[in-house]
């Protein structure tokens, strides 16, 4: 049995849905708008202060390990000293007796070394808990921030979803009707012009959205569909009025 031939007319209503199921398809996405990318940047920096706050924990145990260390030295040295002391009392001769009272004083720098660095590490750790306060208020807002994004996404996925899927599955039929070097120039005006709008119609002697007038002769052919006709101005292609009409009215009664 011989495939039967699919006339301009046909070709160029195919076309006409498409666009119209597209068109909705990008309305429902516009009403969403910049919203899954605010959601999605807002998820990164939540996640970049939660290992902020995660790096910070381990900065401040890492200090009081230090001090820890630092205090055990200390105690150490005043162990040593009071050692050296003691064998100060049993010295034989004065180089003894020298050479134990620079230990002594080494030590003695060594516990003011080591207090210098826990006033330091004190220091640090003071900075850090500002730091950590801080970064806790700006989490605590920003998780309050996108959880109201969420929400608000969630509400408007909801109200469109199903609509979305629909068109979804009725954009891939109606491609499908349509021959692959039509479809393609179809994708192809589509991605190039505004809004996009690959297949107007004719309004008031212009393509649509176009302020450019069409010869008569030219709206005369669109109007007589037996061929594809394609605006020089705005490289869309050109359906007329009534066709316009009557696909708009059809997709309407297919959706509603």
């Amino acid at each position: 049995m011989a495939k039967k031939e699919v006339t301009v007319e046909e070709k160029l209503r195919a076309l006409y849905d498409l666009q119209l199921i597209d068109s909705r398809i990008d309305e429902i996405r516009n009403v969403r708008g910049e919203l899954p990318l605010e959601v999605e940047d807002l998820e990164d920096e939540v996640a970049g202060l939660n290992t902020r706050l995660s790096n910070l924990a381990t900065d401040l145990a890492n200090l009081e390990t230090e001090i820890s260390n630092k205090k055990l030295a200390i105690t150490e040295s005043k162990g040593l000293i009071a050692k050296y002391e003691e064998q100060q009392k049993n010295v034989r001769n004065n180089r003894e007796f020298d050479s134990l009272s620079k230990e002594v004083e080494y030590q003695e720098l060594e516990i003011q070394l080591s207090e210098k660095r826990i006033k330091e590490y004190k220091a640090k750790i003071t900075q850090k808990n500002e730091v950590i306060e801080n970064t806790k208020e700006k989490l605590a807002r920003q998780e309050q921030h996108l959880s109201h994004k969420k929400n608000e996404l969630d509400a408007i996925l909801k109200e469109t979803e199903k609509e979305e899927k629909l068109l979804k599955e009725k954009s891939i039929e109606y491609a499908a009707s349509i021959d692959a070097h039509l479809l393609s120039a179809y994708k192809r005006i589509r991605n190039k012009v505004k809004n996009g709008l690959a297949v107007v119609s004719i309004e008031r002697g212009a393509a649509g959205g176009s302020f450019f007038t069409i010869p008569p002769q030219i709206q005369l052919e669109i109007a007589n569909r037996k061929k594809i006709t394609i605006d020089e101005h705005s490289g869309r292609i050109l359906v007329d009025a009534a066709l316009a009409s009557e696909e708009k009215q059809k997709i309407e009664e297919l959706f509603s």
